[in-house]
């Protein structure tokens, strides 16, 4: 033991000790900070454009209705509206002359190959998350999303872990006791 004590005296060790922490340390927040950047997308979907159309959320995302996911369109849903588009165009222009978003779109349809679209709020799997209550309880996308009216690529708006839902569950049930406790109660949430 008092060996010990002597290496951990040694400055040289004390240098390489603080070395291997702040490596450490560095590591887990860059690993935290990569939680929140949002993945890169095979489209640069303008959200900004459809929620200005009024194109409801549930209309891309139909999964919010009834299961965790919200769900992520297919090829075949967006090209169900851009499809028509050339009809607009005065007069009509090829694909290749289209703006480069919709260019991408047209090759995933003609190679009738989906888009892998990368989720990009996701929770652990130890957690129990789905949708449709809380649009049931009239919460809106944007509650927890933010306002994707002002967004291109949808990115993630706050970190969400479980203190940021738990404060969400007191907020929402500060005069119902009842619905308080169940909401609080781990096992609404984990496995």
């Amino acid at each position: 033991m008092p060996k010990l004590l002597n290496l951990i005296k040694n400055p040289g060790v004390q240098i390489g000790m603080l070395v291997v922490f702040l490596v450490v340390v560095s590591a887990g927040i860059w690993g935290l900070y990569q939680t929140q950047v949002p993945p890169p997308q095979p489209i640069q979907f303008p959200h900004k454009i459809h929620v200005g159309l009024e194109i409801p959320c549930l209309y891309c995302h139909p999964g919010a209705l009834r299961q965790a996911s919200a769900g992520l369109p297919t090829e075949q849903k967006c090209w169900a509206c851009h499809g028509q588009l050339k009809k607009y165009f005065q007069p009509p222009l090829p694909v290749a002359q289209w703006p480069p978003e919709l260019q991408k779109l047209a090759t995933y349809v003609q190679t009738n190959k989906p888009i892998d679209w990368v989720p990009v709020y996701q929770v652990p799997d130890f957690v129990h998350f789905n949708h449709r209550p809380h649009i049931a309880a009239g919460l809106n996308c944007e509650n927890c999303h933010g306002d994707m009216s002002k967004k291109t690529v949808a990115t993630i708006e706050q970190t969400v872990n479980m203190g940021w839902c738990i404060n969400c569950h007191k907020a929402k049930t500060e005069t119902d006791p009842v619905k308080r406790a169940k909401l609080l109660d781990c096992g609404t949430c984990h496995y």
